[in-house]
């Protein structure tokens, strides 16, 4: 059943969701799960076979938001790609399916993506 949405842009934004949740499907892999907001952007690892997070890391963490003129911006999601991939590494993940939520693959999404390959993590 689905849900009633406040307007046709939460709507739309529900259904790009649902249509990348059902290309990538529950697998083996680990998913790394991308949300981003007005003001700051979250990357978590999922669990593909039990849907539980691993670890995640946002532009809300001190670690993270030091040295940033601005959280919402694509230097903030660069170093949060960086993170994530170093979080990776230490649960011994190298390979994820890149999950975007929805979110179009530009901007933001793109370089928090981009960073993470850079440091290591292979999707």
């Amino acid at each position: 059943m689905q849900r009633k949405s406040r307007n046709a842009k939460q709507s739309q934004w529900e259904a790009r969701r649902a249509r990348v949740l059902r290309k990538i499907g529950r697998g083996e892999r680990v998913q790394l799960t991308v949300f981003r907001s007005a003001r700051h952007i979250y990357a978590q690892l999922v669990d593909g076979e039990s849907g539980r997070t691993i670890g995640c890391v946002s532009t809300r963490s001190d670690a993270i938001a030091t040295g940033l003129a601005s959280t919402g911006n694509v230097e903030a999601a660069k170093k949060v790609g960086a993170a994530i991939a170093a979080l990776a590494r230490d649960k011994q993940i190298e390979k994820v399916v890149f999950n975007r939520n929805g979110f179009l693959y530009h901007g933001r999404v793109k370089a928090l993506a981009e960073a993470a390959r850079e440091a290591g993590l292979q999707f």
